[in-house]
């Protein structure tokens, strides 16, 4: 749809021939700007109430940075991830507001505050080395709008240590699980818990786990009821997926 077109959708809509119910439904199915080399989407606030997330990994820092220029365009927050500090030092010339948390390998740049999330989404790991991962996951949230609160190495060989911080646990909405090694967590924390637990299995392990697959595999299997999984390493899908859950009904009406 050309600029020519919308403008010609917002005629229809103001004369009363299309309902704005019905305007915005085509809306939601706009193009995309064509940077040459990436293809950006600028309307997916308006399907899924979240702008398009930069996968920095395989992209050069002048495209990540051309992409966020791009994405600034919506003053709306921006995500990129799988990212270093070169594609980080020429985000900042584009944006003062750019940060790079290094645990993540993320960059975020926030321009909205608001909270859009109904509870708290809880984000547990299993040890220090699954933090990265954590990280991941409570970056997408707090950009898409949540209350995100955090647990790290509560993992399942000193059980008192995730007891501890039970009480915690029983206020969240939804709770985000990242775990290496055998993956036990998740299901421990499924067991204890009635909300939705996305469990995140992380390639972290001794020996024979197969870079992170007998973690998902136990996730996978679990026999806690409540318990979903999200792929290897995956903190970006499980922190998206957690935000979907705690949305806000008005917010998600809004953003369609």
């Amino acid at each position: 749809m050309s600029p020519k077109q919308i403008l010609e959708l917002l005629e229809q809509v103001s004369a009363g021939a299309l309902t704005p119910d019905e305007g915005l439904k085509r809306l939601k199915h706009l193009p995309f700007e064509d940077l040459g080399y990436a293809r950006v989407d600028h309307h997916r606030t308006l399907r899924i109430g979240f702008p398009e997330v930069v996968f920095g990994s395989g992209k050069t820092p002048e495209q990540i940075a051309g992409i966020v220029k791009s994405l600034l365009k919506q003053k709306s927050n921006v995500l990129v991830t799988r990212t270093n500090e070169d594609a980080w030092k020429k985000v900042s010339r584009v944006s003062r507001k750019a940060e790079f948390n290094r645990p993540a390998g993320a960059i975020t740049i926030v321009n909205d505050t608001k909270i859009y999330g109904e509870g708290i989404i809880y984000v547990v790991c299993a040890g220090t080395s699954d933090i990265p991962v954590a990280e991941e996951a409570v970056l997408t949230a707090r950009l898409m709008g949540n209350e995100v609160r955090t647990s790290y190495d509560v993992g399942v060989a000193g059980i008192h240590r995730l007891l501890n911080i039970r009480e915690a646990l029983n206020e969240a909405a939804v709770v985000i699980v990242v775990a290496g090694m055998e993956g036990a967590l998740a299901s421990v924390v499924g067991g204890l818990l009635s909300v939705p637990v996305i469990g995140v299995p992380t390639s972290i392990g001794y020996g024979s786990n197969f870079g992170g697959l007998s973690a998902l595999l136990t996730m996978l299997n679990s026999c806690a009821s409540n318990v979903v999984t999200v792929n290897i390493d995956n903190g970006f899908g499980a922190g998206y997926v957690a935000s979907l859950i705690n949305r806000k009904k008005d917010h998600t009406r809004t953003a369609g």
